[in-house]
């Protein structure tokens, strides 16, 4: 059964994952971080031994729950598909910039309504951006940008991605080998049953309501469509009255506990840079792992490149330092954006627009 042709239904869809966030929060996920797609993969790259950022490493069961229950919801319903083949390494280059541009702004779009929902004024801000971005990558679609077909293959091959979820959970759960963080958002997380619960029923959600932060505006510009912009709205309100409720929220900039910098310009260009590669890889983080999950081979070489593109920023110092507070002085700390960082995403958007006339070059000539 479809939902996502239902406004209302996309909007209670929202609101559940909202309170499933509102959850991980209560129960020890990091209060403004309670589900950030690119930071729980950043986060699990460094379980992995990825990059060495030591108060950035661990396995989020969240994650790996959204894959697994994207291929357990699709596969009961007939919908899993194992597809492949459509520009992979494009893919892998555009997941890579998506994670580029969420470390750069401290955050996936996911994240970013989270922070919203806060009083966080520089997510808002980044907003700006992300609506660029997108509305970049929506003339493209009009001028005939395409990646290419998908082709079908073995069912085998798109469980990979499942298998490999599942493999991480078990060494994280049964050995001691991943690393973990001791002090840091790393060491803050919900018990495990509930973080791999909390995933299975996102995913799960995600996958039947099609949820796409960058799909849900893209829509709006696009076609003028705002079924699926319901469900994060259902979210965001949910959100909001939580963070009322409990006291996080605080209107501002530069609020310590947020992990958010005030360097404006390279919100929006970070966030700007996220819209513009998930529009042309067909759906933001939270989609690229939905559609992993539910067998598309291409978007789990993006998760590849997102995963790849985590451990480059803490290895080579792309990713932003958030607001903080000196624990001797008191002193409040202002987040930054690195030069290597700022350097990183003018590279990235380039790269991006060069896809994108590319492909659309490529599109026309064949059409001819």
């Amino acid at each position: 059964m479809s939902v996502a042709n239902s406004k209302w239904k996309l909007l209670v869809i929202g609101a559940i994952c909202g309170l499933i966030a509102v959850c991980l929060a209560i129960f020890g996920n990091p209060a403004n971080m309670a589900f950030c797609i690119a930071c729980f993969i950043r986060d699990t790259a460094g379980a992995l031994g990825l990059h060495q950022a030591e108060v950035v490493q661990y396995a989020r069961p969240e994650t790996i729950g959204l894959v697994i229950g994207a291929f357990l919801i699709s596969f009961a319903t007939k919908e899993y598909k194992s597809t492949g083949g459509s520009s992979p390494m494009i893919r892998f280059i555009l997941g890579f910039c998506m994670m580029v541009g969420a470390l750069i702004f401290l955050g996936c779009p996911l994240r970013m309504i989270l922070r919203m929902s806060a009083g966080d004024l520089t997510a808002w801000i980044a907003l700006i951006g992300f609506i660029l971005g997108i509305g970049t990558g929506v003339i493209f679609l009009k001028g005939g940008f395409s990646l290419g077909r998908a082709y079908e293959t073995s069912k085998l091959s798109g469980m990979v991605i499942s298998l490999l979820s599942l493999a991480i959970l078990l060494l994280a759960v049964g050995t001691n080998l991943l690393k973990q963080s001791t002090a840091g958002p790393g060491s803050m997380h919900a018990p495990i049953i509930m973080s791999l619960i909390g995933g299975l029923l996102f995913g799960a959600l995600a996958q039947k309501a099609r949820i796409c932060f960058a799909g849900s505006i893209r829509d709006v510009i696009l076609l003028r469509n705002f079924d699926l912009l319901s469900a994060v709205v259902g979210l965001f309100v949910v959100m909001l009255i939580y963070n009322l409720a409990s006291g996080n929220f605080a209107l501002g900039m530069n609020t310590p506990g947020i992990i958010a910098h005030s360097e404006h310009l390279w919100n929006i260009l970070g966030m700007y840079v996220v819209g513009l590669a998930a529009v042309l890889a067909g759906g933001c983080p939270l989609r690229q792992l939905i559609l992993a999950g539910q067998g598309s081979n291409d978007s789990a070489v993006t998760v590849l490149g997102m995963l790849i593109g985590a451990a480059i920023c803490h290895n080579f110092g792309l990713a932003s330092s958030g607001t903080s507070v000196n624990p001797e002085t008191k002193e409040l700390i202002k987040g930054a954006v690195t030069t290597n960082g700022k350097v990183a995403c003018i590279i990235c958007i380039v790269v991006l627009l060069v896809i994108a006339f590319v492909s659309k070059r490529q599109t026309k000539a064949a059409s001819n």
